[in-house]
């Protein structure tokens, strides 16, 4: 870590005049490509010596690596700190000044060594920049090319040499070969006429054959062409033919299907309005213990006789549609089917709870409803919303259903009416008026949801 003094690095002097000056140079041309790389080296040589805080922003994630890895991923933004951040190069400088003493106090006094590589003085110069440093980067690029450019010729001079040599060593050799290769040259034209000779009569041997052979292969595509007509034709009439199969075969099906699913759905709809009818006829006759018929066709003609009830009379004995005895004996009738939107009881009834709880409370009260009448109880439930199948064991007597997604409870319920026969007694308990409307158009009688709460609580 280097120590300041009054604000400046150790080995770094105030700026004066000679050294604004010098700031002032800027080299004429591009920096030689070999001493750009030495002083990216040399800076990655001494980064690891300087603080964080002494390091420009740029490069201190650099800091950490090793000299090598420096130069290797951090070389321009280096290159770019030394050229814009005087303050770093001078920092770079006093590091340098440590680290090569005698070569840069002969490089800062413009006398650098004779016999010291080109290179370094003009890496030295660019880092430490003193007065004219340019004109020292310049002279030491140049002699460092120059340096370059002797041993290449140096080397291209050796290149040649060894190339005359082996050249006259060839040219030796050709010598004494020069006889055996025109006797071999001899013997391989007399060959060679032999081999035209054979090549002539191969050549007329092989025109003979080709002209058979695009012969053979007209007759032969002939012969193809009547071949894939004739399997086209097949293959098409085998197609219609698949065609025609399957078309019987899915009629068939579809007709046994209707059959099957039409037969299942009207016997179990007649089977189901039977029992709902001689179910209505036992009870009714129970209740009225009919005595034997003994009307007489007067008796069917519409008049007030002394001591009967008019219709009015029969009304206001009629129970209110709050009354909970009005949901015990539509409960009563033969084969009823009680239908309950669930969360419309549930959240007027106990809204505040969970709605899990919501349901288990539900559900069992029905459970209970269901036993003491013996009715057909489903209750629905809006499922529309869930993020997952809800687990649930519905209890003994309780059809429970959800809505598919993309469907309502309303439209589930509307769908159960609209599934039984007419004829069946069919109660709906839903506060909504929409449902409600609905339902009693489809010949269902709806109720609403506080007259099944009193009833349930009267349990």
């Amino acid at each position: 870590m280097q120590e300041t003094t009054g604000g400046e690095p150790r080995g770094e002097r105030p700026r004066g005049a000679g050294e604004r000056s010098r700031a002032a140079e800027v080299l004429d041309r591009p920096l030689p490509e070999r001493v750009r790389r030495r002083v990216v080296s040399l800076t990655g040589d001494v980064l690891g010596g300087l603080t964080v805080a002494e390091l420009p922003a740029p490069l201190r994630q650099y800091a950490k690596f090793t000299p090598a890895r420096r130069a290797k991923f951090g070389g321009n933004a280096m290159a770019t700190a030394l050229e814009t951040d005087a303050v770093f190069r001078q920092r770079v400088a006093g590091r340098l000044r440590d680290l090569l003493p005698e070569l840069a106090e002969a490089v800062a006094d413009g006398s650098p060594p004779a016999a010291a590589d080109p290179v370094d003085v003009a890496a030295l110069a660019y880092v430490v920049r003193p007065e004219g440093w340019a004109k020292l980067v310049a002279a030491a690029g140049e002699e460092a090319q120059r340096a370059q450019a002797e041993r290449a010729g140096a080397e291209a001079e050796r290149e040649l040499e060894r190339l005359r040599a082996e050249l006259a060593e060839a040219r030796a050799a050709g010598r004494g070969d020069s006889g055996r290769l025109r006797a071999e040259l001899a013997d391989a034209r007399r060959e060679m006429e032999g081999l035209h000779r054979r090549l002539r009569s191969a050549q007329a041997d092989v025109k003979r054959g080709e002209a058979a052979l695009r012969r053979l292969a007209a007759e032969l595509e002939e012969v193809r062409g009547q071949a894939q007509a004739q399997k086209a034709a097949s293959d098409s009439e085998a197609r219609r033919l698949r065609g025609r199969v399957a078309e019987a075969e899915s009629a068939l099906e579809a007709g046994r299907r209707a059959a099957r699913e039409g037969r299942g759905v009207a016997d179990m709809r007649v089977r189901l309005l039977l029992d709902t009818v001689l179910d209505a006829a036992q009870g009714l006759r129970r209740e009225l213990a009919l005595p034997p018929v003994a009307q007489h066709p007067a008796d069917t003609v519409e008049a007030v006789e002394p001591g009967r009830m008019s219709p009015k009379d029969v009304a206001h004995r009629a129970l209110s549609e709050e009354d909970p005895a009005l949901l015990d004996q539509l409960l009563a009738l033969p084969q009823v089917h009680l239908l309950v939107d669930g969360y419309n009881v549930t959240k007027t009834g106990y809204p505040s709870m969970p709605l899990e709880k919501q349901r288990l409370r539900l559900l069992g009260g029905l459970a209970g409803l269901a036993a003491q009448s013996g009715a057909e109880v489903t209750c629905v439930f809006d499922g529309a919303e869930l993020a997952a199948p809800v687990l649930l064991a519905p209890p003994r007597g309780v059809r429970v259903l959800f809505s598919k997604p993309g469907q309502t409870a309303d439209e589930l319920i509307r769908r159960l009416v609209r599934a039984e026969p007419g004829g069946r007694p069919v109660v709906v308990v839903s506060t909504d008026r929409e449902v409600a409307d609905g339902v009693a158009e489809a010949g269902a009688r709806p109720v609403a949801s506080a007259l099944l709460l009193r009833r349930l609580a009267r349990s």
